[in-house]
């Protein structure tokens, strides 16, 4: 995961509320914290999606559906390629130092 830093977050959430109002979201809500800002869009049918800021950098991207029937899903077939955490009380923190992202300055 890539450390986006303090004065970069306000960079990365404009470059997604472009993204999100050019693909027809309506931005709903906006915490211009420093340290944990998030942005929150609906689209015209219902589906949402948020991207908050947590501690040292690490962004977490949520999409919702509208209401939909449960249905049943099958296990997955092949092995995680990734870390999962199962039963993992804390999950890592970002790790990655982008040039751009992680940068002091913005």
């Amino acid at each position: 995961m890539t450390v986006i830093s303090a004065e970069r977050r306000g960079n990365f959430l404009g470059l997604v509320e472009r993204y999100l109002q050019k693909t027809g979201y309506r931005v709903e809500a906006m915490n211009k914290d420093v340290e944990f800002p998030a942005i929150y869009a609906r689209s015209a049918d219902g589906y949402t999606v948020s991207l908050r800021f947590g501690g040292e950098g690490q962004a977490f991207l949520r999409a919702d559906t509208p209401c939909v029937e449960e249905s049943e899903v099958a296990e997955s077939t092949t092995q995680a390629t990734a870390p999962t955490y199962e039963g993992m009380e804390h999950i890592p923190r970002p790790n990655i130092r982008s040039p751009f992202w992680s940068a002091g300055a913005p």
